[in-house]
């Protein structure tokens, strides 16, 4: 497949040229405007994205004159070209006369198309229609489409079969992730396959199928010119792919690292190590991963190549469970938030969040002379307040401890709450009970929960009334980087120190860990600074 791919990279006259790469994966970006003369100025921006090929979706057309239409959009795009033209019953628009619908791809066939795209039911009707007068030029992509789930790697085996006993060039196979472990079985397929193959998989568990198909050897991938604008389900931007993601410089001996959480799609990690790993050259690509089992997820991508890992939200406890290997102090703290695997194949887990977060309300509380002069830490004999008895409630509270400080922690639920505080020497609250809670001035507020998060910007744990007890307050969400909570308290006469800070010192010994090199620290700021 290497050798197909490479030749065509070097024979297709209008590929994009000039840029260094490590795969032969292609990137397509899919035209789905509603007139020729919007498709081709899309196709423009195509080419100057860095798109190799363009998928034409006829289908999404409002008229259409084929003859005349086909020849002006295959003489004027700047981009080789590859015609879709789906059917209602494939996920498309067309719900004309099938026949008419295949005279469309035939004719373009004819008048020089790069590629056809055309779905497996009538794919064997359709090659036998040709006769064996297919332009060499022109390959057929036979593809299937499953918007339910992902078959067994039984049954998709047994599908290349069927897709390339048809007669196809090329086989593309188009899956449904109900969970992330399903993107396994495409990458072992294509992997192993002996002709070209597209494998992806649809949805948001889905995405790291669009990204590092390249590392596993997949013909092509689909990038979309604008957020928000897809022809499937799941599909990232090219901008994503080629500045996000490196596209280009994914290949099969990169590591994959990633951010494991539920939600995740809002984490900026990715922006930050994928732009470190870039200045630095390191050989490595991080993702998003959006996780509902962690025990699953790790005897799944159980190789080598996936070698370092976040954990957020909610899924920092369980991380401590897995691992074959658990630093002492986040054994303590009961929660993981970075795990390594080692070349032994063993996983070590460590928690960089109370560092992160401590660090950031300590220099917090110094920035405003509360804690010069003073010998120490400046949270030493104070009260601590920590909302949320998780991973982060649990590894802020134990590092608050650390620092000589008083703590209470105030949970939805308070039975979680009283478990936390027996733990680690502790007051413990319910939610409700914190907007009654002010024994003294000068506390300490630290959120640790997602309340307050994008989407819900508009919620926070704590009434405004009670912010005026607190001299600091702490928020780990840092999308927004202002939450509401934030905002309020500052309008309190608050210190008020954002999620970002305690995100980028965590990040720092991630880095470290993950890539053996010092942590680029100005780096991190400076990206950071753009959120």
């Amino acid at each position: 497949m290497e050798t197909t791919n490479c030749a065509l990279l070097a024979c297709c006259s209008k590929m994009a040229s000039g840029e260094r790469r490590k795969n032969p994966t292609l990137i397509c970006v899919p035209i789905i405007g509603d007139s020729v003369e919007q498709m081709l100025v899309d196709a423009g921006k195509a080419k100057a994205s860095g798109a190799d090929l363009v998928e034409i979706r006829l289908d999404s057309l409002k008229s259409f004159s084929p003859h005349e239409d086909l020849k002006i959009i295959i003489k004027d795009c700047p981009l080789p070209t590859l015609f879709t033209y789906r059917p209602t019953w494939e996920g498309g628009l067309y719900d004309g006369d099938e026949k008419k619908r295949l005279d469309v791809l035939r004719l373009a066939m004819e008048l020089g198309a790069d590629y056809i795209d055309v779905e497996l039911q009538v794919a064997r009707e359709f090659n036998n229609s040709i006769c064996g007068k297919k332009p060499e030029k022109c390959k057929v992509i036979v593809s299937s489409h499953n918007y339910q789930n992902t078959p067994s790697a039984e049954d998709l085996g047994n599908l290349v079969a069927t897709i390339q006993a048809t007669g196809a060039d090329i086989v593309k196979i188009a899956t449904t992730a109900l969970d992330i472990t399903d993107v396994a079985r495409i990458f072992q397929i294509t992997v192993h396959s002996q002709v070209p193959v597209i494998g992806l998989v649809m949805g948001e568990r889905g995405l790291i199928s669009r990204i590092i198909c390249a590392k596993f050897g997949g013909y092509l991938t689909f990038g979309t010119l604008e957020s928000g604008i897809v022809s499937a389900p799941g599909q990232p931007t090219i901008r994503d792919l080629m500045d996000l993601y490196n596209f280009r410089q994914i290949g099969p001996d990169t590591k994959v690292f990633g951010i494991i959480g539920k939600p995740v799609g809002h984490s900026k990690s990715p922006v930050l190590y994928n732009e470190a790993f870039k200045s630095v050259g390191f050989n490595g690509v991080y993702v998003h991963l959006l996780v509902d089992d962690v025990a699953k997820f790790f005897q799944t991508y159980s190789s080598s190549d996936f070698a370092g890992f976040s954990c957020t939200i909610p899924h920092k406890e369980a991380a401590a469970k897995i691992c074959d290997e658990v630093d002492p102090v986040a054994k303590s703290i009961g929660a993981v938030n970075c795990i390594v695997r080692r070349s032994d194949g063993k996983l070590f887990g460590c928690n960089t969040d109370y560092i992160g977060a401590i660090s950031a309300i300590e220099d917090g509380l110094r920035g405003k002379g509360n804690g010069s002069g003073i010998v120490g830490s400046p949270l030493a004999g104070k009260l601590f307040v920590i909302i949320g008895a998780g991973g982060a409630g649990k590894a802020l509270a134990y590092g608050a401890k650390e620092k000589g400080a008083r703590v209470a922690i105030a949970n939805r639920t308070y039975e979680r709450a009283k478990e936390l505080a027996n733990v680690v020497g502790a007051e413990a609250l319910s939610l409700t009970d914190l907007n009654n809670f002010h024994p003294e001035d000068g506390m300490i507020l630290a959120n640790t929960t997602s309340i307050g998060m994008q989407p819900k910007v508009d919620e926070t744990p704590i009434s405004k009334d009670v912010l005026k007890y607190y001299s600091l307050v702490f928020d780990a969400v840092y999308t927004p980087k202002v939450t509401r909570l934030l905002r309020e308290a500052g309008e309190s006469g608050a210190i008020t120190v954002s999620g970002l800070e305690m995100f980028i010192g965590q990040a720092y010994e991630q880095y470290e860990r993950f890539t053996g090199l010092p942590a680029p620290k100005e780096l991190f700021r400076k990206i950071m600074a753009k959120y």
